[in-house]
């Protein structure tokens, strides 16, 4: 894991991203799982449905940050690509009903900046070591 970058990233979001969705659930009894208007985690707003994606979008990466490089190169550049498209789409959505996963300012900040860390990550080409080239 040390010569992967798209290892080391996957393993590290993936365990971030597995804590805020458990730490949502404490923060978010009482909210509605659709709700429009979450329950603020730090200054992040989130809400049962945005926890559930924070704990799939978490154990995917986690998985593929232990199991191989290949794999990790290609959930990086999935998740990136998805927070991509929500960082770019929940910039409309902040007041509408279509709101579904309670995302604010702060929420699109980070997942554009995840997405352009777990993209230029996917995207870059780890080191091979010799042995595995033959």
């Amino acid at each position: 894991m040390r010569n992967s970058p798209n290892r080391l990233i996957a393993t590290v979001f993936g365990a971030v991203y597995l804590l805020v969705g458990l730490v949502g659930f404490a923060v978010t009894s009482g909210v509605s799982f659709f709700s429009t208007e979450g329950a603020n985690l730090i200054i992040f707003e989130v809400n049962p449905l945005h926890n559930v994606i924070h704990l799939a979008i978490g154990a995917a990466l986690l998985y593929a940050g232990v199991k191989d490089i290949q794999l990790a190169r290609t959930v990086n550049t999935a998740v990136g690509a998805v927070y991509l498209l929500v960082g770019i789409l929940g910039l409309f959505l902040l007041s509408s009903p279509l709101n579904i996963i309670a995302l604010n300012g702060a929420d699109n900040v980070l997942h554009l900046a995840s997405a352009v860390l777990l993209l230029g990550v996917g995207l870059s080409l780890d080191k091979v070591p010799a042995t595995a080239r033959a």
